[in-house]
């Protein structure tokens, strides 16, 4: 099952995926991103064990697809993918 994420339109949030379980002792070379269009991306970085990318936007509503690929040291490709549903946030009255 692919992990689900609310997000508000308004927000600007970082999404983490860590891919030391699956690396063992390999270690993540590069990381790219692809984003379902309508989502802005406003940026994405990686560590030896984790991918991040930041997010922005977003129709109320819709839903997003993003899918983190890696490459390891050792040339290995992996793909995980998640879904952002964009959704307003209402305040509580007390």
């Amino acid at each position: 099952m692919i992990t689900q994420y609310i997000k508000d339109p308004d927000e600007t949030l970082d999404y983490q995926i860590d891919w030391s379980d699956w690396l063992g002792t390999d270690t993540i070379s590069s990381s790219s991103w692809d984003v379902t269009s309508g989502i802005t991306v406003d940026s994405s970085s990686n560590t030896t064990t984790t991918a991040t990318i930041w997010l922005s936007g977003g129709t109320e509503n819709s839903r997003y697809e993003i899918t983190n690929t890696v490459t390891t040291a050792d040339g290995r490709i992996a793909e995980k993918s998640f879904i952002v549903k964009i959704t307003e946030s209402e305040l509580e009255s007390d």
